[in-house]
């Protein structure tokens, strides 16, 4: 231990959660920190700061994090809030949803790429127009007519 610095972790100080290689986890993840995974992960991956992947992890499950850096195998989806770093040793099979990304030249991705800020909707989505149902015996001459057709009504 270094002089100076206490025996005990201080709340500013980095935890990084590891998933070594050769470790074989079946359930989801969730840290309030950085997650590495150097292993395989069979579920989903929550951590608030950062999760890595490293050459050698596999992850089969969803990630959802601030900050990611992929250099070994996902398949599920990442949805990234700030930066994804997909390095050329990476193998992505997902929906990947990330603010910034990197892809290094080599690195390979199965699935659809969405960039930038998630975009909230700005007015509720319409809602479809309901035919108007008369007498038939009066005013409108218009009748719903099952799957959505519209007829003359006789």
């Amino acid at each position: 231990m270094s002089r100076g610095r206490s025996a005990t972790a201080t709340s500013s100080d980095k935890i990084i959660s590891i998933i070594g290689p050769g470790m074989h986890i079946v359930g989801d993840c969730h840290s309030t920190d950085t997650v590495r995974i150097e292993g395989r992960l069979e579920g989903s991956v929550r951590a608030d700061k950062a999760v890595v992947v490293g050459e050698g992890g596999q992850v089969t499950g969803d990630i959802l994090t601030q900050d990611a850096v992929i250099a070994g195998q996902v398949k599920g989806a990442l949805d990234v809030h700030s930066r994804l770093e997909l390095h050329a040793t990476c193998v992505v099979d997902g929906e990947i949803r990330a603010k910034r990304i990197r892809l290094d030249e080599g690195g390979i991705v199965n699935g659809n790429i969405s960039i930038g800020p998630k975009e909230e909707p700005r007015h509720p989505p319409a809602q479809a127009a309901q035919p108007q149902r008369t007498d038939r015996r009066g005013g409108g001459r218009l009748r719903g007519g099952g799957k959505g057709k519209l007829g003359p009504s006789t």
